[in-house]
C-alpha cells in the first residue's frame, strides 16, 4: 500500500499539473502549407485574400506605399495568444490572461524603433485569442474596414512619428509582435512573429501657393500685428498640411499681444466658416456659470443639486446625490456613474443622445463610491446639467442670457448652438463659430476677463478656472473648470496653458505666462491622432515660430 505522505505529494503534484493544463488551451491545428512555411512570420500584401486561397506570390517584399490602396499583414504563429500569455504567468486563468494581456506591436523604420503599443486587452475576439494561430490585420482598406488594426496603424503613422520616419524615398518597415501581460508589473514575452517590407514613399506634389503664408485680409475685427515671426517654420507647417501629413486641419489663428498675427485656412474652409468644435463648447458653460454667479443668479459653484432639483423624483436616488455640487460638475468629479471613456459606463454620453430628456438621463444615473470632487472621469452628461441649471436660473433662459452677457460684448454675431431635445442650448458641445470668434473667447481669458475695456468675467473666476484640481492624475496634465491644463515644451522652456478641447483636434489655447492665444480648428473626428497632431503643430511649429 502507498504511504499516506507519498500519496499526498502525488496528489499535490497531479493537482498542480492539472491546474497548469487547465490554463492552457489546445490551439487550432496548423495544416495550411503556407502557414507551415511561414511560422513566426509576418507577411505583407496589397490584396484581401481568404486564408485558404493564399499563394506565395501574394506576399510582397516591396511596394509603393499609397494610402488609397489596400495594405494588409498576415501573422503566422506556432501557438495561440492565450498560450503565449500562459507562459508568462501559468498561475492565471484563461479569463484573467485575456483580461490582462494581448499582443505588443513594435514598428521599426530603417532599423529604428518608432512606436511600441501594448494592444488594448479588448482588441480582438476572445475565440481568436484562445484558438487562432494566424490572423489578418488590415492597416489600410479600400473598403474602409472598421478594425482595431486600422486604428493601430493610425496611431503609429499619424500620432507617433511613423509618417515623419516614412518621408519620401525608400525605407524598410519591420514589425515585431510579442505577447504582453500587465499585472502588478509589465511582462513581455519573446518575439512570436516578425516581418519586413521595403516601402517606396512617393513625393507629394504641392504648389507654392499651398505652402505660402496666407495674407490677413482686412475687416477681421482684430488689429493686425506687425511683429516678426519665423516664416520658414510656418511654410514648413503649411507644406505638411498640404501634403496631408497633418490631417483635416481647417484653420489656424494666432493672437499675440492682443493682435492678429497669423490667420490661415485649409481644406475648403475660410474666415466665415462655422467650425463644429464639439467639446470646445463645454468651456463656454464654465464662462457662463461664472457670469451668472457674478450676477447673483446663482449663489456660488458650491451650491448643490438639491437646490435646483427634487432628486427623490429621479431613479437611483441616494443622499449622496444631494451633495453633488456645481463645482464637481465643472471639474468632472461629481461621483455619478458616468465615464465617456468607458463604453460599459451607464452614463457614457453615447447612451444619453438617443434619449428624449438628457437632464433626466443624467439625474437618473446611480452614484459611484468615488468621493465627490476627488475622482476625475470625463462626463459630458454632467455638463448638460450645468446648462440646465443656468437655463432655469437666469432671466429669459440660457440662450438669451448667453447672447446678451457673452456673445454681444465679444461682438460675436454669427454662431450656432447644438440643442437638447427640449430645444435648450446644449453645453455638452457642438457650438459652431468662426475661428476668429473662438479667438475672442480665448483672449477674454488672457485679458483676465475684460474685452475692449469692458469686464465680462470676474478675474477671480478665471483664477479658479485655471487651477489644476487633479495634479496627481497620471493620464493627463491637469483639469480646471471645464478647461484642460497642458504644458508645451520648446527647447528647455516650458509653456503652461489652459485650453478648450474638442473631438477632431479643436482647441482654444490660452498661455498663462506669454501673451499668446492659439486657435486650431479641425475635423479629424474620432481619429486617434486628432489631438496629438495638433499638439505637435503647436509645440514644433507655431510656438517656435511666433514666440521670441
Amino acid at each position: 500500500m502507498m504511504k499516506p505522505i507519498l500519496l499526498f505529494i502525488l496528489i499535490l503534484i497531479s493537482g498542480f499539473s492539472f491546474g497548469q493544463i487547465q490554463n492552457s488551451i489546445e490551439p487550432e491545428k496548423i495544416e495550411n502549407p503556407i502557414h507551415k512555411n511561414h511560422l513566426n512570420t509576418i507577411v505583407f500584401s496589397d490584396k484581401v485574400i481568404p486564408f485558404n486561397n493564399m499563394k506565395e506570390t501574394d506576399f510582397l517584399k516591396s511596394m509603393t506605399f499609397q494610402e488609397e490602396k489596400n495594405f494588409d499583414i498576415r501573422v503566422f504563429m506556432d501557438n495561440s495568444l492565450v498560450n503565449y500569455l500562459h507562459q508568462l504567468d501559468p498561475s492565471l486563468s484563461v479569463e484573467e490572461l485575456l483580461k490582462k494581456g494581448n499582443y505588443q506591436f513594435n514598428f521599426f523604420v530603417d532599423e529604428k524603433l518608432i512606436y511600441t503599443e501594448n494592444l488594448n486587452s479588448g482588441a480582438g475576439t476572445i475565440d481568436q485569442k484562445k484558438f487562432k494561430t494566424s490572423f489578418r490585420i488590415p492597416f489600410l482598406s479600400t473598403k474602409n474596414e472598421d478594425s482595431w488594426g486600422r486604428y493601430l496603424w493610425m496611431r503609429f503613422y499619424f500620432a507617433n512619428g511613423g509618417i515623419d520616419a516614412l518621408e519620401a524615398g525608400k525605407h524598410t518597415l519591420r514589425i515585431e509582435i510579442k505577447p504582453y501581460l500587465k499585472t502588478s508589473t509589465l511582462k513581455v514575452g519573446k518575439t512570436i512573429a516578425q516581418g519586413e517590407i521595403q516601402l517606396n514613399i512617393p513625393k507629394k506634389n504641392v504648389s507654392a501657393e499651398q505652402i505660402a503664408i496666407q495674407k490677413i485680409r482686412p475687416n477681421s475685427s482684430w488689429k493686425v500685428s506687425e511683429e516678426k515671426f519665423n516664416q520658414e517654420k510656418i511654410r514648413l507647417l503649411n507644406q505638411k498640411i498640404a501634403e496631408n501629413r497633418f490631417r483635416d486641419i481647417t484653420g489656424i489663428v494666432v493672437i499675440k499681444n492682443e493682435k492678429l498675427l497669423l490667420e490661415e485656412y485649409f481644406n475648403g474652409y475660410n474666415r466665415d466658416s462655422l467650425n463644429d468644435t464639439r467639446s470646445v463648447g463645454k468651456s463656454f458653460s464654465s464662462a457662463l456659470m461664472g457670469i451668472a454667479i457674478n450676477d447673483d443668479f446663482i449663489k456660488s459653484e458650491n451650491q448643490s443639486l438639491k437646490d435646483f432639483y427634487d432628486l427623490k423624483k429621479f431613479n437611483n436616488y441616494s443622499s449622496k446625490k444631494d451633495s453633488v455640487t456645481i463645482k464637481s460638475l465643472l471639474t468632472m468629479s461629481s461621483g455619478f456613474d458616468g465615464n465617456d471613456e468607458d463604453d460599459e459606463s451607464p452614463g457614457n454620453e453615447e447612451n444619453m443622445y438617443p434619449t428624449d430628456n438628457w437632464v433626466k438621463f443624467t439625474l437618473d444615473l446611480p452614484m459611484t463610491e468615488n468621493k465627490i470632487g476627488k475622482n476625475w472621469n470625463y462626463f459630458t452628461a454632467g455638463v448638460v446639467i450645468t446648462g440646465d441649471i443656468l437655463d432655469q436660473s437666469v432671466p429669459n433662459g440660457l440662450k438669451d442670457y448667453a447672447d446678451k452677457k457673452l456673445f454681444q460684448p465679444l461682438e460675436i454675431t454669427n454662431y450656432k448652438w447644438q440643442f437638447t431635445p427640449q430645444q435648450k442650448p446644449s453645453l455638452a458641445g457642438g457650438l459652431r463659430m468662426r475661428a476668429l470668434d473662438f479667438a475672442k473667447f480665448g483672449q477674454l481669458y488672457k485679458n483676465n476677463g475684460t474685452w475692449k475695456g469692458q469686464r465680462i468675467l470676474d478675474k477671480n473666476w478665471i483664477k479658479k478656472t485655471f487651477t489644476n484640481y487633479f495634479a496627481d492624475h497620471k493620464d493627463f496634465e491637469g483639469y480646471g473648470y471645464l478647461f484642460w491644463r497642458k504644458v508645451y515644451k520648446v527647447g528647455n522652456k516650458e509653456f503652461e496653458s489652459y485650453q478648450s478641447s474638442g473631438n477632431g483636434g479643436n482647441k482654444i489655447i490660452i498661455f498663462k505666462e506669454i501673451p499668446i492665444v492659439i486657435v486650431v480648428t479641425a475635423k479629424a473626428y474620432n481619429k486617434p491622432y486628432a489631438h496629438s497632431q495638433v499638439d505637435k503643430i503647436v509645440q514644433e511649429y507655431l510656438l517656435p515660430a511666433v514666440y521670441n
